[in-house]
Formats: C-alpha cells, sequence, structure tokens
C-alpha cells in the first residue's frame, strides 16, 4: 500500500458532514464540482489552497451528522491524500473506505500537529511522521482487507476486480 505525504490542514472537533460539503451542493455527485465546495463553511479558501497529496488533521468526532457519501468523496476529490484524527464518526470511517479515502485514527499525533506542518504516513505500518517538527505517531494500520480496498479506489473497483 502506499504512503501520503502533503502540507496539513488542521480542525477541530465534531467537523460534521454539513462543513465538509454544504448540503446546497448535494445536488451532484460529480467529485470535481463536490471538491470546489468542499469545507468552504469552516475554512473558505480551503478548496483554492489545497494541493493533491495534502492532509487534513481534526480532533474527536470528524465526519458526524449525516451519512452520505459526499463528504468522503469531496475531501478526496478536492486531492486529501488522507484524514488523520482522534476519532471518526462511524458511518464517514466506512463511508470513506468505501469510497478509497484513507483515514487513520491517532489520537497523540491529531494533538500534536499543527497547520501548515509536512505529514508522511506509511499506511502499511500506521507510522505518522511530521516532517516539520521530527515526532513521529503510531496510528492504527489498516487491516490488509482494507488496504486492497483502498488501493482499488474504492469498494466497487475492488469487487469489480474479483
Amino acid at each position: 500500500m502506499k504512503a501520503a505525504r502533503g502540507t496539513v490542514f488542521k480542525y477541530g472537533d465534531n467537523v460534521d458532514t454539513d462543513v465538509i460539503i454544504p448540503a446546497r451542493y448535494l445536488n451532484t455527485t460529480d467529485g470535481s464540482e463536490l471538491a470546489r465546495h468542499c469545507m468552504e463553511d469552516i475554512d473558505k479558501d480551503f478548496a483554492n489552497k489545497v494541493k493533491a497529496g495534502d492532509i487534513i488533521v481534526a480532533d474527536k468526532n470528524f465526519g458526524c451528522g449525516s451519512s452520505r457519501e459526499h463528504a468522503p468523496l469531496a475531501i478526496k476529490c478536492a486531492g486529501v491524500s488522507c484524514v488523520v484524527a482522534k476519532s471518526f464518526a462511524r458511518i464517514f470511517y466506512r463511508n470513506s473506505i468505501n469510497i478509497g479515502l484513507p483515514i487513520i485514527e491517532c489520537e497523540e499525533a491529531a494533538e500534536a500537529i499543527k497547520a501548515g506542518d509536512v505529514v508522511n504516513i506509511d499506511f502499511d505500518s500506521g507510522i505518522i511522521t511530521d516532517e516539520t517538527t521530527g515526532k513521529s505517531f503510531k496510528g492504527q494500520a489498516f487491516p490488509p482487507f482494507m488496504q486492497k480496498i483502498i488501493d482499488s479506489e474504492g469498494l466497487i473497483n475492488y469487487i469489480n476486480q474479483k
């Protein structure tokens, strides 16, 4: 499985799906359109600043709210390579894996990493390295079956390969 490396966008507790992709944009499932509005109600410049490979780091309960897949899809299509948080809403966690967006729970990393830091994440080991500070953290590595789904860019692609 691949690794991720990028600049961090940092958010707090309870970032809900309506903040990740506001409901007024849910009339489409086009990922590029969703990406243009990703995080705009909490960070109006996010879509203009995010670059391919960047990483979101957040506190507790990231992705709470509705069960729609639009939220992780918007994040992935915006170019984010991984989301690290203290914890995730369960349905957001599953939807993220289903669409091939890597997410890792790691309380210590979420507390220590700052906005603008450059972070490297090894998905096989779960090691998160803040290259800005030199600190490393042990996140939860993906089980092999989840790695295969993420490597396939989502559950549907994984099933179609079988």
